[in-house]
């Protein structure tokens, strides 16, 4: 076992990296400030409220994003979760993509700051986001939205609580979720980087997921190695064999040289075998969030899912 991998290290590590994004969110302009991330894809205004979703691990903080004015009176609903290792808490991040949804797919956008790891281990992140997707399903006439139209989705760790929840959904009997977009999620902490790096099909000059951050990241979310395999964990893991017949659609996204890309695929598979696979799609030279840097790529791969969600919550005939 690595240094890292020590749960008493992970932790530490994790506090150090939270206290220093903490550091960059307070500067009023640069890298890593909302304002840098809101000045993306200007051509998409800002409409947005803060609300907050009760949840039985802790109250959720939302910002919705409000799609333009003259969509539907009732609009679809799309509950987003951001990526960060499920140690990071930065919702901002994803602004970009919350007012790209709003605008091109005519859905109201979610974005939720779910709580994160090591203060709050698994399983709280994976039934705190169900408790989300499942209140605002349930809370769409008082909210100004259709929450029979439901659809979820998120980039990085906010993909795995994307699938977690999609797979809470299938055994609980609902809500009724029309497509879980995962956008290079991680669905297979029980295989440890090292051996992520020997099925990896290529790697960029400087690969944004190295062992060490999988290390933290893992130890801080699941201290326990013997829990890493769990469905709402790693459901790409070979471990997991249920049927998953009658779960929601799916669009997986995976990027070429992402230590993650390997396991995407393997749940891309399985998602097929179940009936639930809409669209693999890989996004070629592209390395893990890709989209948080490069906007000619961020804008096909947004318009993408915005087409997805449009045909996916298009009213029934």
């Amino acid at each position: 076992m690595s240094l890292l991998a020590r749960p008493a290290v992970a932790t530490r590590v994790a506090k150090t990296l939270q206290g220093l994004t903490r550091l960059a969110e307070r500067r009023s302009t640069g890298p890593g400030t909302a304002a840098a991330w809101q000045s993306r894809f200007p051509e998409h205004p800002r409409d947005v409220r803060e609300s907050t979703i009760p949840t039985s691990v802790a109250p959720a903080p939302v910002t919705v994003y409000l799609p333009p004015a003259g969509t539907a009176a009732r609009p679809p609903v799309h509950v987003n979760f951001h990526g960060g290792g499920y140690v990071m808490s930065v919702p901002e991040v994803d602004d970009a993509l919350c007012r790209f949804l709003a605008a091109e797919a005519g859905v109201v956008v979610v974005n939720v700051k779910y709580v994160v790891a090591p203060q709050h281990p698994f399983p709280a992140p994976t039934t705190q986001a169900y408790d989300v997707v499942r209140w605002v399903a349930e809370h769409g006439a008082e909210q100004g939205w259709d929450g029979g139209r439901l659809t979820v989705g998120g980039q990085s760790a906010g993909g795995g609580l994307a699938a977690a929840v999609a797979r809470q959904a299938l055994e609980r009997g609902g809500p009724s979720i029309a497509l879980q977009v995962l956008h290079y999620p991680p669905l297979d902490l029980a295989t440890g980087a090292k051996d992520k790096l020997r099925d990896q099909k290529g790697a960029a000059a400087k690969p944004v997921l190295r062992p060490w951050m999988a290390a933290v990241f893992d130890t801080s979310y699941v201290p326990d190695p013997g829990e890493r395999a769990d469905r709402l964990v790693s459901p790409a893991h070979p471990s997991d064999t249920a049927d998953l017949r009658g779960i929601a659609p799916a669009l997986l996204i995976t990027a070429e040289y992402d230590l993650l890309r390997a396991e995407g695929v393997r749940y891309a598979g399985r998602l097929g075998t179940a009936g639930a696979l809409v669209e693999h799609h890989e996004v070629t030279g592209a390395d893990h969030g890709y989209d948080t840097k490069d906007d000619e790529r961020a804008r096909a791969t947004y318009a993408l899912i915005a087409r997805h969600l449009r045909e996916a919550t298009a009213p029934s005939v």
